[in-house]
């Protein structure tokens, strides 16, 4: 990137050096340590050779700058398509190269022209790296997605560029100005995997379903998926929790945590079908029998969209009169959220959603069940070759519904309690994004609710894009990498990137300088993360 040298600003054993950027409104500080001994570990804000960063991006609003008349657009989906270059190679038969394509109104000819193009980059990049192919081509009004989750098969997204719309005088058209630097390569391309780990969790891989009926039932299987799933996309809400996949843990002392493996293990061995089992307490993981990938996505659809479909509000603790004791049974509180809405039904169906999960051979197939009362929720998992009748639901709703109510019930009594001793919660200075690598634990307080249609923040969306970029600095480097930004808005953003963990915050200390902001972070990983070791 093209920079030109602005200032150069001498202070005792420290060098600033100011840069702007000649393709974008960036500048940045560079600080020098000048003199002294290095020793081993020993850094000046976190870095190595060069000691910090500090970029000062303009966080101008463009509708605030230029008048309350400009209309923004936010990104939006363009195509989504599906295909493979080798089921139609001779002239004339390119259409059937196509096993999905949205939207499906396209005239035929748009749909090969557009992934005749996608195929004929992809072939390009391949003679620079064949191993590499490639991932995303930018343009000025849209961004296009590329992703092969197997062979031969791609999947392509193309998505709409930001954009303004400037009225102009004298009744002419408005001018159109596109913002093609608002979009992360990043989020997106997370995006676009995400939507084939989604398809292979309730449908297996392309591959199984050309081998149990052709091209056929592959392109039926995608269009009944996908037609749907489109539809949940909202990729303006998309932002660095897309990138990361992660779970949200719920803290919990040893002895509740002792409490709910007990349950678990007590319900598997009375249940012996149960293959798997997963519990979470107000849509954060507290125990799961999954694999980590498997329980990641698995993770994702029940807190996007099943649970929010069949949301309740909380139920209060052991002592409430809505907790009623009938002859010393609990009426409980348990139902499934898959599977029959009624089990009194006559007409009850037992039928339950099939998912299929990693094993070491390949893949298994498993009926989903999911059951919840109160705010807890467990899920069972059963090999699919089994059938589910009603005398299982009835057993395993009078064996899990008392149980997990009461647990449902300490666990909220628990929570109560801990929030008593740490006192009124204050209005914090800072926010913060924290993921580990290794267990996919994520923690967000910048996030406030994540429902099926949208994902809620609470900060500014251009200070979420100063996250995502430094997201990408640090996906270059493997060594461990500090980053400090300083807003227009004031605002300090810092990311810390130490032993396969990364943290992100957002500090609203206007008057503060780089070393104040260094021990306010350190004080946060104090508090928040005593038990967690950053580096310094």
């Amino acid at each position: 990137m093209m920079r030109r040298l602005l200032s150069l600003i001498s202070f005792p054993r420290l060098l600033f050096l100011f840069t702007q950027s000649l393709t974008t409104s960036t500048w940045t500080c560079w600080v020098y340590a000048l003199s002294g001994t290095r020793h081993a570990n020993q850094t000046v804000f976190g870095a190595k050779e060069i000691q910090t960063k500090v970029t000062l991006m303009l966080m101008i609003s463009p509708r605030m700058a230029s008048g309350m008349q400009e209309k923004q657009y936010t990104p939006s989906l363009l195509n989504f398509f599906i295909y493979n270059p080798t089921f139609g190679p001779r002239e004339g038969e390119e259409e059937k190269k196509i096993l999905f394509y949205h939207p499906s109104d396209v005239e035929k000819n748009e749909k090969i022209r557009n992934v005749g193009l996608c195929e004929a980059i992809v072939q390009f990049t391949r003679t620079f790296c064949p191993t590499k192919p490639a991932k995303s081509l930018h343009t000025q009004k849209n961004r296009q997605f590329f992703f092969e989750p197997e062979d031969n098969f791609w999947i392509v997204m193309v998505v709409r560029n930001p954009m303004i719309e400037k009225p102009n005088k004298d009744g002419k058209p408005p001018t159109v100005e596109y913002q093609e630097e608002e979009i992360l390569d990043t989020v997106y391309g997370a995006v676009v995997r995400e939507c084939y780990s989604m398809y292979k969790l309730f449908n297996g891989t392309f591959g199984r379903a050309m081998e149990a009926g052709g091209v056929e039932l592959l392109i039926q299987k995608l269009e009944k998926f996908f037609y749907r799933y489109l539809q949940t996309l909202h990729l303006q809400s998309c932002d660095l929790l897309d990138v990361f996949g992660g779970i949200s843990f719920f803290p919990l002392d040893k002895m509740t945590y002792l409490k709910i493996q007990s349950f678990v293990n007590r319900v598997e061995e009375s249940l012996s079908l149960i293959k798997y089992t997963a519990f979470l307490y107000n849509d954060q993981l507290i125990w799961s029998g999954l694999e980590q990938d498997d329980m990641r996505i698995l993770y994702k659809y029940l807190t996007t969209s099943l649970f929010p479909r069949h949301s309740e509000p909380e139920l209060a603790g052991r002592d409430s009169p809505l907790r009623p004791e009938v002859a010393g049974n609990l009426l409980h509180y348990g139902r499934f959220l898959t599977g029959p809405t009624n089990l009194k039904d006559p007409e009850a169906k037992f039928r339950f959603p099939k998912i299929f999960v990693s094993t070491e051979d390949g893949y298994e197939e498993l009926h989903l069940i999911v059951y919840k009362a109160m705010s807890a929720a467990a899920c069972f998992m059963i090999s699919a070759s089994v059938e589910l009748t009603r005398d299982f639901c009835e057993q395993l709703d009078g064996l899990v519904g008392p149980q997990l109510t009461l647990l449902a019930s300490d666990i909220c009594e628990q929570f109560t309690v801990n929030r008593r001793i740490s006192g009124p919660e204050k209005e914090p200075q800072f926010k913060f994004i924290y993921f580990n690598h290794m267990n996919l634990a994520e923690k967000s307080t910048i996030h406030m609710r994540k429902t099926a249609s949208v994902c809620l923040t609470s900060v500014h969306p251009d200070l979420m894009k100063i996250l995502g970029d430094i997201n990408c600095d640090f996906a270059r480097v493997d060594e461990d990498e500090e980053i400090i930004v300083k807003a227009m808005t004031d605002y300090w953003v810092v990311g810390k990137k130490s032993d396969q963990r990364e943290l992100y915050v957002i500090l609203n200390q206007k008057n503060a300088n780089l070393i104040e902001v260094n021990e306010e972070v350190k004080r946060l990983c104090a508090t928040q993360f005593n038990n967690i070791f950053f580096l310094d």
